[in-house]
Order: C-alpha cells, then sequence, then structure tokens
C-alpha cells in the first residue's frame, strides 16, 4: 500500500513535470528560427559590446596603472571617480564635448537632409553624382582626410581657406590655432552629414508619390511640401540619425588626435573620449593610469545611456514603433 500511496503522489509530479518539457519543446519550436538568425549578431553584443563595459566598469574601480606594473593593482573603489570630478580641468572638458556634439550634430543633421532633399529634386544620374561626391570624406583614409584639411587651413601665404576667404576682407591666419573648433566641427560634420544624407535620401524616396501629386494639385509649394508631408514622414530616420550620431560623436575622437591633440594650448579642443584615450594610453607624463581612463569611459557610457533615453523619449519611440491605429466601420 505504501508503494502504491508513493506512485500516486508522485504522479501529479511526473504530469507537472512532463507538461514543463513539453511546453518547452513547443518553445524552442516556435522560436528555434528567430534564435539562430538573432545568435550571431547577440554573440557579438555579448563579445564586443557588454563584455568590454563590464571590463571597463570593473577597471575603473582599480588603481590599474603602468606604476602598479599592471599587476600589484588593488580595488580602490570610487576614487577614480572621485578625483575626475574633484580635477581642475573636468568642467573645462565636459563643455568642449558638449560644444563638440551639439555643433557638429546640427551640421550632420541639416546639411545632411539638405543635401539629401536638394538631390531628390534633380535629375537622377546627377543626384547620385551629387551624392557619391559628398560620400569621399567617408571613405578617406582618416589620416589622409585630416591632413587634408591640415594643409587647408594652413597659415599664409598657404592654405585653401585663406584664399577663399581673402575676397571677402578676411585675414588669412593658421586657422587650426586661432579657429580650432570650426576645423574640427566642418572636418567630423563633412564625414557625418554623408551618413544623415544617404539615410534621409532613402527615407524620402520610399515616400509615396501620389502624396506629394496630391499635395501639388492642391496649391502647396515647395517649402510647404517639406514641411508638411517630408518633414513628418522623416521621424523614424531623424531619431535614428540623432541617436547614432550622438553616440558616435560621444566616443569619436580621432580628427581631433590627428589635427590638434586636444591643443591650443592646454585642454583647448579636448574631448571626453580624447582624456580618457589620452590618460589610459598615452600619458605626456608616461604613467598610463588605465584604471583612472576606464573610469573616465565608464561615465562616458553613463551618460550615452541618459542621452538615448531622453532621445527615445522625446520622438515618442514607442509610438513610432507601435502598430497602425486603423478603424474599421
Amino acid at each position: 500500500m505504501a508503494i502504491i500511496e508513493r506512485a500516486r503522489s508522485a504522479a501529479p509530479e511526473q504530469a507537472a513535470a512532463g507538461a514543463r518539457t513539453s511546453g518547452l519543446a513547443a518553445w524552442w519550436r516556435g522560436n528555434a528560427t528567430a534564435l539562430l538568425f538573432m545568435g550571431p549578431a547577440a554573440v557579438m553584443v555579448l563579445v564586443f559590446f557588454l563584455a568590454p563595459v563590464l571590463l571597463t566598469l570593473g577597471m575603473s574601480l582599480t588603481d590599474m596603472s603602468t606604476a602598479t606594473g599592471l599587476s600589484r593593482w588593488q580595488f580602490i573603489g570610487l576614487d577614480n571617480f572621485e578625483r575626475i570630478f574633484r580635477g581642475r580641468f573636468t568642467v573645462i572638458v565636459f563643455w568642449n564635448t558638449v560644444l563638440y556634439v551639439a555643433a557638429t550634430l546640427t551640421f550632420n543633421v541639416l546639411v545632411g537632409l539638405a543635401v539629401a532633399l536638394l538631390s531628390v529634386h534633380v535629375d537622377t544620374r546627377v543626384g547620385g553624382v551629387f551624392r557619391a561626391l559628398w560620400l569621399l570624406p567617408r571613405i578617406s583614409p582618416s589620416v589622409v582626410y585630416a591632413l587634408m584639411w591640415t594643409w587647408a587651413a594652413a597659415a599664409p601665404p598657404f592654405g585653401i581657406i585663406n584664399q577663399i576667404v581673402a575676397p571677402f576682407g578676411v585675414e588669412g591666419r593658421f586657422w587650426l590655432t586661432t579657429d580650432p573648433w570650426l576645423i574640427i566641427i566642418l572636418i567630423n560634420g563633412f564625414v557625418g552629414a554623408s551618413l544623415g544624407m544617404l539615410v534621409f535620401t532613402s527615407a524620402i524616396e520610399s515616400i509615396p508619390r501620389d502624396l506629394f501629386r496630391a499635395a501639388r494639385v492642391d496649391g502647396a509649394n515647395a517649402w510647404q511640401i517639406v514641411r508638411r508631408i517630408t518633414l513628418p514622414m522623416l521621424k523614424w530616420p531623424i531619431l535614428f540619425v540623432i541617436t547614432y550620431q550622438t553616440m558616435s560623436l560621444l566616443a569619436s575622437y580621432e580628427y581631433i588626435l590627428l589635427t590638434t591633440d586636444g591643443g591650443p594650448g592646454l585642454y583647448g579642443t579636448e574631448v571626453w573620449s580624447l582624456w580618457a584615450f589620452h590618460t589610459a594610453l598615452n600619458s605626456y607624463y608616461g604613467n598610463l593610469q588605465i584604471g583612472l581612463g576606464a573610469a573616465m569611459a565608464a561615465i562616458l557610457v553613463i551618460i550615452a545611456l541618459v542621452i538615448s533615453l531622453f532621445l527615445l523619449r522625446i520622438f515618442r519611440f514607442n509610438d513610432l514603433v507601435s502598430d497602425a491605429k486603423v478603424e474599421i466601420t
């Protein structure tokens, strides 16, 4: 009798386990294809994004540097973050970063949108050639591209910029010394505008032509069509370009490194990512403070996440990806 009672008591547990197994098998059959397609991308995100972020956060809590031999480091908690917030140059570097990101992002979006609008309203071949020329800064090697701008901004009697502005009464100068931010914004702006141009051009070409024809029949002019039809249909591309370009600009420093290296003067054009690079990997004083540089990078990651969430909220991301509301009467 005892054996029978144990068998009866175990039967519900076995049934529940069987139900869970069959449910798991059914879930796998329904999602296996999606998981297989997403698997490679998920592995890349884990290996090349999540793992480096976790390693950076871990190193930011240490005193790792060449002075410690990279082996005798110790956990020091939040001391690195305290050093950053108490630093004399933190405010300068922060506002340099704000200026760099805001000005370059504005240039990227506005110029990219303007080029896209112009190129889709001309002959197809002419528009294609025009867009191809705008892609040259992006496909050019970074060192060659930066060197060309260095020559263009050279001191008198050299420099193409001096020759262009001379007829307008502007005195010649070495632009990288007198107006470094202008050159930096232009260097990065022409590269970033090409991406915006491609995205916006594709988005504009996907708008149904009937909307434009109907607007012209109703007497709308070009500006009214752009304002009332084109721009409202570009909310998603604009969100993508602004978010992607903001994250890219926060992490980019190569053209600043190649042209001014954070100068002229002390931290004249030093942005946060370049500051972290100089601290951790290229210190003038010889001691590579990897832990402190990792703390700077960790702060940059947090800032990027906050800005991303803010942009998604401003552009109402949930509304953009929600199903269209169709009323059936």
